[in-house]
């Protein structure tokens, strides 16, 4: 039996989903994060050193990191929702799998982060902070992430998904930055592609099972 370290409204969604996807039966260990600090709990710490979510252990192995977790889970109970190897389509899926993580989310974080400064310092300085953090905002973080929405909706108006026509664990990874950008952001109707993509995912019953166990993907941190 396959285990989740679930934190609440954190990456670990997509690793129930995927397990949906697979239907592959798992239990949950939930933790909640910090009120205050919207940090992990110390608990997390005994299960993997860097005290983060998701982790999963399956009989003697404990994985870490959402892109090691879905390629480790992929290889071992769906190769079906790869394309196959040496294919275009399976470049594309492996560009998708690690542009996530490594060019999407780092935006989310930025925003999040230059959002909460103002709540996080003294009282007497939040007038300074409020200048900065809207400044790198508006001249550098929302442009940016303007252009990678832009990307995502011209490539989703290519195709119905992230790596072709076939729904993919590509699309489970991108599924978080989608909707933290989104939420975030608050795009509106302007990128109809990027809109028809999250209708898509979230009409999945799988997707729908995994938001029973484990709550909404909330973008938090």
């Amino acid at each position: 039996m396959i285990v989740v370290h679930h934190l609440d409204t954190s990456r670990s969604h997509r690793i129930l989903w995927l397990l949906e996807e697979l239907g592959c039966p798992y239990d949950i260990v939930p933790y909640k994060r910090n009120a205050k600090t919207m940090l992990a709990p110390p608990a997390l710490a005994k299960i993997h050193p860097l005290g983060k979510s998701p982790v999963i252990v399956d009989g003697d192995r404990t994985i870490a990191e959402s892109g090691a977790i879905i390629e480790y889970l992929v290889e071992t109970y769906g190769p079906q929702l790869a394309p196959a190897a040496g294919t275009p389509e399976r470049l594309c899926y492996t560009y998708w799998m690690h542009y996530a993580e490594g060019s999407a989310m780092p935006l989310l974080l930025l925003k999040l982060v230059f959002q909460r400064m103002p709540i996080n310092v003294p009282f007497l300085i939040r007038p300074i902070a409020r200048a900065i953090s809207k400044r790198a905002q508006k001249t550098f973080i929302d442009p940016q992430f303007e252009r990678h929405i832009g990307y995502w909706n011209a490539e989703l108006s290519s195709r119905l998904w992230f790596a072709g026509e076939n729904f993919t664990a590509a699309d489970i990874q991108m599924s978080y930055p989608v909707e933290g950008g989104v939420a975030r952001f608050g795009i509106g109707k302007k990128y109809p592609a990027v809109h028809a993509f999250l209708d898509r995912i979230r009409a999945r019953p799988a997707y729908q099972r995994a938001v029973a166990r484990g709550g909404p993907p909330t973008l938090s941190r």
